[in-house]
C-alpha cells in the first residue's frame, strides 16, 4: 500500500525545509509554502542554486501572528513582522512567469545579506503558491531515491530531503509515479491531479543540512535515466489541487487512472 512518508515545507523558497506531520492542501497547495522569497539588488530571484548554504537557514512563520523568524548556523536569530511594505517588486521564476511581491521590512534582509555576503532583500508572494517554481504540489518517492542510490552504488540512499519536494511516497516501484501523469491521486482528505515530471536543478548536488556540493546527483540521475526532450533531468512528478483537505504523515494514497 503506498503512503505518505514525508512532508516538508519551508517558508521562505531556498532556506532550510521543515518537516510536518500534517498540512492542510488547498487550491494554493500549502499557503505557507514558499510564501516568501529572496531578490536581489535589482529583483532577480535568488536561491539555492545561486547560495547553497541559504538551506541552513531555519526559517519559522506564525501565520497567526504574522511573524517570521530567521535562524542561522551561528545560533543568531533574527524576528519581526512578516507583513509587507507597499514597495512592489515583479520577479521572474524559473518557468518564465513574472511573480508579483512586495518587500518585507525588519532585521531579515541585513542579516541574510550579511550571511550570503551579497545584497538582498525578502520579498512576500502576493497570492500564496505563487512563488513555486511550476506547480504547487511536488512528489516523489522512497524508493525512487533509493533506487538512485543502487544505480549510484552508494553505500547508503541519497538523503531524500536535497529534492526539496512537499510530499515523499513510500510503498511505490522505484519511479512508479512517473507513470500517474494525468490520474487522480486521493491523499490523505485531499484529491488532486498527477501532472508532468520535475526538471532538476543544481541544488540537488548539494547537502540539505549545509548546501555544500556532495553528490553529483544530477549526472548521477541522468546516467541512468537519460534526458527528456534531449535537455531535462527528471526526478519526481508535479501535482494540482483539486479537492482541499488535510494530509498526514502514514495517510493511505490511492492513484485512479483515466480510461
Amino acid at each position: 500500500m503506498i503512503s505518505v512518508s514525508r512532508l516538508s515545507v519551508t517558508p521562505v523558497k531556498g532556506l532550510a525545509l521543515q518537516p510536518r506531520n500534517e498540512v492542510l492542501l488547498t487550491e494554493r497547495g500549502v499557503e505557507e509554502n514558499r510564501r516568501f522569497y529572496l531578490v536581489d539588488e535589482v529583483g532577480f530571484l535568488v536561491s539555492g542554486i545561486d547560495h547553497g548554504p541559504l538551506c541552513a537557514v531555519q526559517p519559522t512563520y506564525d501565520t497567526a501572528s504574522e511573524r517570521l523568524a530567521l535562524g542561522f548556523p551561528d545560533g543568531t536569530v533574527v524576528e519581526g513582522s512578516a507583513l509587507a511594505t507597499d514597495e512592489s517588486v515583479v520577479t521572474g521564476f524559473w518557468n518564465r512567469r513574472r511573480v508579483t511581491g512586495r518587500v518585507v521590512a525588519g532585521p531579515f534582509a541585513g542579516a541574510i545579506s550579511s550571511y550570503v555576503g551579497k545584497d538582498l532583500r525578502l520579498v512576500r508572494a502576493d497570492h500564496p503558491g505563487e512563488a513555486c517554481d511550476v506547480r504547487t504540489l511536488t512528489f516523489l518517492s522512497d524508493e525512487s531515491v533509493e533506487e538512485l542510490g543502487r544505480q549510484s552504488r552508494l553505500d547508503a540512499s541519497p538523503d531524500g530531503r536535497r529534492f526539496r519536494m512537499l510530499v515523499g511516497l513510500a510503498g511505490c516501484r522505484p519511479h512508479e509515479e512517473d507513470e500517474w501523469n494525468g490520474a487522480t491521486m486521493r491523499l490523505g482528505e485531499a484529491i488532486v491531479r498527477v501532472g508532468g515530471p520535475v526538471a532538476r536543478c543544481a541544488t540537488t548536488t548539494r547537502s540539505p543540512d549545509t548546501g555544500v556540493r556532495d553528490f553529483d546527483a544530477l549526472r548521477a540521475i541522468k546516467a541512468y535515466r537519460g534526458l527528456r526532450d534531449g535537455k531535462s533531468i527528471d526526478f519526481g512528478v508535479y501535482g494540482d489541487v483539486e479537492r482541499p483537505g488535510r494530509v498526514g504523515i502514514g495517510d493511505p494514497v490511492s492513484v485512479e487512472r483515466e480510461g
